[in-house]
């Protein structure tokens, strides 16, 4: 089946309606980056592509953002704006005193379809329950949740329980919010044989060592993604906000490492682009879920621009850029005069 099918008449019709449809024509000039071309469009230094909204976002909106860490950017934009986000965990930020960093840390990160998937099952279904096996032991009194953000302290069990129960409680907002922004960041996982479920986290080495045969590195396909995207669906349809609008973006954030045999560079390209492809079907096939292209406006914004020193970060002021596009787009216009750049 195409992603999307148009008659002959109609698919010229829209050629000669979208002003961005072309990258380059004879004769033009591909200096002037004030044009519409997309060649000249890359020669500004934060691109902008056209973004052409199915719905819009109110003031008493609730939002929930989930998924990588460059979820958790746009959640700090929307934030600033007085925008309701109920995906900012506060009493995780209580529960945490003894580290004043642990804002930053992301405690609601989840890096794959799978972990997204994972979170929302147990936070939504009334059938599922986190499974008590996936707690993991690897020293005396220091346990670990290995389905929440890798960078977090390891604590006993008791606090290890207790953050989870925190995660299910702030991810159960989801069912009060009809805007959901939904960031998916890498198709590199790790599998646990013991309870069936992918990770959200690399395993320790001390873990590995500890039970060799228990986890094991995979790459997930396109078949697997598109099938928890379509399960995210699902539950979002069956116990989130009656008026759901799911957005889904790509985050531009790439591999720290692979655990492949392929260059970095190679396999972030083929995750980010395997990713890219599934979220343009997902979009393509439910009338409430809608693409906004983040990674395509870091990507093709100039690099010096968009990358911090490590090259990996986004610099705040591409998100603010990023954020800004989405503002315009899908914001009601009594809205509009809150967020214009100062």
């Amino acid at each position: 089946m195409p992603t999307y099918e148009y008659h002959g008449l109609k698919a010229q019709e829209m050629l000669r309606n979208n002003p961005m449809a072309r990258w380059h024509r004879a004769g033009a000039d591909v200096d002037d980056s004030s044009g519409p071309l997309a060649v000249q469009r890359m020669k500004q230094p934060c691109f902008q592509p056209l973004i052409l909204p199915a719905f819009s976002i109110g003031r008493r909106d609730r939002i929930f953002a989930i998924g990588s860490c460059f979820a958790r950017g746009i959640e700090k934009v929307l934030i600033h704006k007085k925008l309701r986000v109920e995906s900012a965990a506060s009493e995780f930020d209580a529960f945490e005193l003894q580290r004043p960093d642990v804002s930053q840390l992301g405690f609601t990160n989840k890096y794959t379809t799978a972990s997204i998937c994972n979170e929302l099952g147990w936070a939504l279904d009334p059938s599922r329950s986190y499974p008590e096996d996936a707690f993991v032991q690897f020293a005396d009194n220091e346990w670990v949740d290995p389905h929440t953000n890798p960078t977090l302290k390891y604590v006993d069990l008791e606090r290890t329980r207790e953050r989870r129960r925190i995660m299910s409680e702030v991810v159960s907002r989801i069912k009060q919010c009809r805007v959901v922004i939904i960031t998916l960041g890498l198709i590199e996982t790790w599998f646990d044989h013991q309870t069936g479920l992918y990770l959200n986290m690399t395993p320790l080495e001390r873990m590995l060592r500890r039970e060799p045969q228990r986890f094991v590195f995979h790459v997930l396909d396109y078949d697997e993604n598109r099938r928890n995207l379509h399960e995210i669906h699902r539950l979002l349809n069956l116990y989130g906000h009656p008026q759901a609008q799911i957005v889904v973006t790509v985050s531009p954030v790439p591999l720290k490492a692979t655990f492949s045999h392929r260059d970095v560079v190679v396999a972030n390209s083929y995750s980010k682009s395997l990713l890219r492809t599934v979220a343009e079907e997902w979009s393509a096939a439910h009338e409430n879920v809608h693409y906004f292209p983040s990674y395509e406006i870091a990507l093709h914004s100039h690099r010096d621009v968009v990358w911090t020193e490590d090259g990996r970060h986004v610099q705040g002021e591409m998100t603010q850029h990023i954020m800004r596009l989405f503002v315009k787009a899908y914001l009601k216009k009594p809205l509009s005069r809150i967020f214009a750049r100062k």
